[in-house]
């Protein structure tokens, strides 16, 4: 059983490294390229209670937003006993800058579901 641990231990800071890689993406590069890397080909977000399914319906949905004004920590991970699935949440903070120069700030709590790919990488199915 320890060595069973030891292996969901594993997969959980592979997770975590990953969605902290995602999150230092963001923060770089903007959240289309971040997005758009980190998912699965079959991933699917909601937003505003709609949903947008597939990689390239992802991509569409953030190519005209460049901006590095999210940021996110993940607070909690678990993954499935068999290492292909697991599953993080916690807080965001989205920064935006209106014509003006204001900022606001928008708060709130993520949850992103994590699947293992063929070449070992994690990709998120769902966020």
């Amino acid at each position: 059983m320890k060595s069973n641990q030891k292996q969901i231990d594993h997969w959980k800071q592979e997770i975590i490294e990953t969605e902290e890689a995602f999150a230092k993406l963001a923060a770089a590069e903007g959240i289309s390229v971040a997005f758009t890397t980190f998912a699965a080909a079959e991933a699917v977000l909601m937003r505003n209670n709609d949903l947008v399914i597939g990689k390239e319906k992802i991509r569409q949905l953030y190519e005209n937003q460049h901006s590095k004004g999210l940021a996110w920590v993940a607070e909690f991970v678990d993954v499935a006993a068999s290492g292909d699935l697991g599953y993080t949440y916690g807080h965001y903070t989205y920064t935006s800058v209106d014509s003006m120069g204001n900022a606001s700030q928008d708060r709130g709590v993520f949850h992103t579901v994590w699947k293992k790919q063929t070449d070992g990488s994690w990709k998120f199915v769902w966020d």
